[in-house]
């Protein structure tokens, strides 16, 4: 089974194949939540293909998994980068309720302002249909 990556993120397909964290373009580790790799998240089928899911890492984090198809996962904060609320998951996107800005559910870029960053990424994977921390 092939690995695919979606913004940076590894991503693998079912069936147990596992992957270590990638790097971002600039040789920087991608961040996982509580630092733990293999750290449960949500069960994959509690992620809707070509949508996202609302979940707290272990560690107590709010954060967003999303499945842009039926073998991938990404994930990222779930904490706006303009002024620090809880975004909601609404299909493909991301949306802050506080100020409109608007998240790509899969990539974490900005698709509409005040926000001008990137929500953070989290590295996970696909393990024996769980999502954990890569």
């Amino acid at each position: 089974m092939a690995t695919a990556a979606v913004g940076g993120t590894a991503l693998a397909a079912c069936g147990g194949e596992q992957s270590g964290p990638t790097s971002s373009g600039g040789g920087e580790q991608q961040p996982t939540a509580g630092g733990q790799p293999g750290q449960n998240l949500t069960a994959l089928s509690d992620v809707p293909v070509g949508g996202a899911t609302a979940v707290t890492t272990p560690d107590g984090q709010d954060a967003i998994v999303s499945r842009p198809s039926a073998n991938e996962v990404a994930a990222f904060s779930a904490i706006c980068t303009h002024r620090g609320c809880k975004v909601d998951p609404q299909g493909a996107q991301l949306h802050c309720p506080c100020h409109g800005s608007v998240f790509d559910a899969f990539t974490g870029e900005v698709r509409q302002g005040p926000a001008d960053q990137p929500l953070p990424e989290i590295g996970v994977r696909i393990d024996n249909g769980q999502v954990v921390t890569a």
